[in-house]
């Protein structure tokens, strides 16, 4: 793990600036820990970078709910030490992810242990914002946003990458991060110095979601601060109502393959009566419904296979959801790139040499993402329509995932596994330990009892 005394280690030779294309969270975290390591860092941003919490352009995702796993809650923690007071003083919300939410699987909401699970419900420009002052006060880096980034500039002998061609200037770097997102150019940029681009798995999971901020009330729901009602197979539709700063709801509503939820307010409600719970409805049917809705749409979730890229051109990485993107109503992409803001550091800490860099850390990164995105994409497969390869292994899994949700229903060990595994705290097999899978078959075999609600 990465630890805030790391901040005074000695700096290699050769790692004078560092250069981060992108100022968004990916961006931020890359820049945390290259400032470890590097006398200075550019962070390049497109945008304008905001000096509260405001919605940008660059993020259009911003303005739908987000979810800050437990796992990426604890590395922000390491990298920020006080980060979740300051959040929980600016408004975010605090809670047990697993005691204090609904999560609603298979007909029924599992059980609600106390887990230990801390989880911070708060908007995403919030978060941002919080991490970008932290990142943005170290005098190492230095922040250049309305500056959009032409090219990479190669040094054509060696093939370096030593800098970049930005605001019609050239910026020096020593390594230069692309922390651009789903929308990066290092595909073309690569292919134009003569790499192979990176071969690519896709999934079509054709979702759509619109998101509403509510009035929220101490009474809702008891007192509980999240819901979570995946779509199912066969209606294909869902949403996710989280707790936020200012006695705020924010509730997104998703569907997969058309039938999107619509942005009008008796649309939106009308869309909430379908789900295969009522709680949202029960919610957004009668509180105050706070400002204007926002629709996106996430045609396909992407991994860009840069681990089995036989060459790549030294000082340069790519990095967050420039390397994958995941079906955003998992909530996974903020925590995936806190942990391979980890995996970063524990390369550049490593005994290899700046030339095997990328190499090393395209394949600590993709065993980061691997789990996440067999969670996602095992789940998304469930779905008929989803455009992606279905092999007897995912078919056995989701089977047995769907008992073990049963279970859950009113087993809280089974329902801490599935938690810990979907926090990315606990890898996808541990579900499946002998200790798990006996009460996953226990509980499916003797009697139904009440479920959890």
């Amino acid at each position: 793990m990465v630890h805030e005394g790391a901040m005074s280690r000695t700096l290699r030779a050769g790692r004078k600036r560092a250069i981060v294309l992108g100022g968004s969270m990916a961006g931020l975290l890359a820049a945390r820990v290259l400032s470890d390591h590097f006398e200075g860092v550019s962070l390049i941003e497109r945008d304008a970078l905001p000096a509260f919490a405001e919605q940008r352009r660059g993020v259009p995702q911003g303005r739908h709910t987000h979810g800050l796993l437990a796992s990426g809650r604890s590395v922000l923690e390491k990298l920020f030490p006080g980060i979740s007071e300051a959040l929980l003083k600016a408004g975010a919300v605090a809670a047990d992810i697993v005691r204090d939410s609904r999560w609603f699987f298979e007909g029924a909401c599992l059980s609600r242990p106390r887990s230990g699970l801390t989880g911070l419900l708060m908007t995403r420009p919030l978060l941002e914002a919080v991490v970008r002052e932290r990142v943005l006060a170290n005098p190492k880096v230095v922040r250049r946003d309305e500056v959009a980034v032409e090219e990479l500039v190669v040094d054509r002998k060696s093939g370096r990458v030593t800098g970049v061609r930005a605001g019609g200037q050239t910026l020096s770097g020593d390594l230069v991060v692309d922390a651009t997102g789903r929308g990066s150019r290092s595909q073309q940029w690569l292919e134009s110095l003569g790499y192979e681009k990176p071969v690519e798995d896709i999934v079509q999971v054709g979702l759509g979601h619109t998101t509403r901020f509510f009035r929220r009330k101490p009474t809702d729901l008891n007192g509980d601060k999240a819901v979570v009602i995946p779509p199912t197979p066969k209606g294909k539709r869902g949403g996710v109502m989280l707790a936020q700063e200012g006695d705020r709801w924010t509730v997104t509503l998703i569907a997969h393959f058309g039938n999107y939820a619509p942005e009008d307010l008796d649309g939106f409600i009308a869309f909430a009566r379908t789900l295969p719970a009522p709680y949202i409805h029960d919610v957004v049917s009668r509180n105050e419904p706070l400002g204007e809705a926002a629709s996106a749409r996430f045609p396909a979730s992407v991994w860009r296979r840069y681990e089995l890229l036989p060459r790549f051109p030294p000082g340069y990485l790519v990095f967050g959801d420039a390397i994958c993107s995941f079906n955003p109503r998992y909530g996974q992409g903020m925590s995936v790139a806190a942990l391979q803001a980890v995996e970063l550091e524990n390369t550049l800490v490593s005994g290899d040499g700046d030339l095997a860099l990328a190499k090393t850390f395209f394949r600590r990164a993709a065993k980061v993402v691997a789990i996440p995105w067999t969670i996602a994409v095992g789940n998304d497969l469930r779905i008929p329509e989803t455009v992606g390869r279905r092999t007897a292994g995912v078919k056995l899994i989701n089977w047995y995932i769907s008992k073990l949700h049963k279970a859950a229903h009113t087993d809280p060990v089974a329902a801490l596994a599935f938690h810990r595994v979907g926090n990315l705290l606990a890898p996808p097999p541990s579900i499946m330990h002998p200790r798990i899978a006996i009460r996953v078959l226990w509980e499916n075999l003797r009697p139904s009892r009440t479920a959890a609600t």
